[in-house]
């Protein structure tokens, strides 16, 4: 609380650089909407709408980071998960809002994001779609976690007293994801809209 103390003094400049550097880390950080819905609940007196905002762009520019900082490790991995990789890719660029529509579809929930833009970033997928989609997806999604903060963080942070828990949890829900989706087969799955799995070898050491 006495880091919320310390930026919530400089109003939502601090609120965005917070938010900004949580996003920009791949793990180990508490999701942003419970940073923002900490904000709100410190000082209520806080824009709803403007804090969302604030929240959004500072979630997108963040993760616009992440993705390139992600893109480098491109090169450690497997040929097959690279091939893989391409073939999403591929297809999202065939559809006309594709990266737009999964970027909003995944950003209007309360998912970390990390997954997403990690998977982009060894994708080096290149659309401004994909920042557009994210950042109106969650607008949406932290105005409605922030508005009802009281009913949606009180009693997460009961479930889990202890922050780390709580983060360890969500970072090993994202590696999960990660994993999964490294495993699907995805040739098999655009092309026969089946569901297959490999064994995923991520890594090429």
């Amino acid at each position: 609380m006495d880091i919320f103390e310390i930026f919530a003094e400089y109003s939502y400049l601090g609120i965005f650089l917070v938010i900004l550097g949580v996003n920009i880390s791949p793990i180990l950080m508490p999701p942003s909407w419970i940073i923002l819905t900490s904000f709100y609940l410190l000082d209520p007196n806080l824009n709803v709408l403007f804090l969302a905002v604030v929240g959004a762009t500072g979630a997108t520019i963040g993760r616009y980071f992440l993705k390139k900082i992600s893109g480098v490790f491109r090169k450690f991995v497997g040929k097959e998960q690279k091939s893989n990789l391409d073939i999403i890719g591929d297809y999202l660029n065939k559809k006309k809002y594709g990266y737009l529509i999964a970027s909003f579809l995944f950003g209007a929930t309360p998912l970390p994001s990390n997954i997403l833009f990690i998977t982009y970033g060894l994708m080096r997928a290149k659309n401004i779609g994909i920042y557009i989609g994210f950042w109106f997806g969650r607008t949406i999604s932290y105005i409605i976690m922030i508005y009802f903060s009281h009913a949606v963080l009180r009693p997460f942070l009961e479930i889990f007293e202890d922050r780390l828990v709580g983060i360890l949890i969500f970072d090993g829900a994202g590696i999960g994801l990660i994993i999964l989706f490294a495993s699907i087969n995805w040739t098999v799955f655009i092309t026969e809209r089946k569901i297959k799995f490999v064994k995923p070898k991520i890594w090429r050491f």
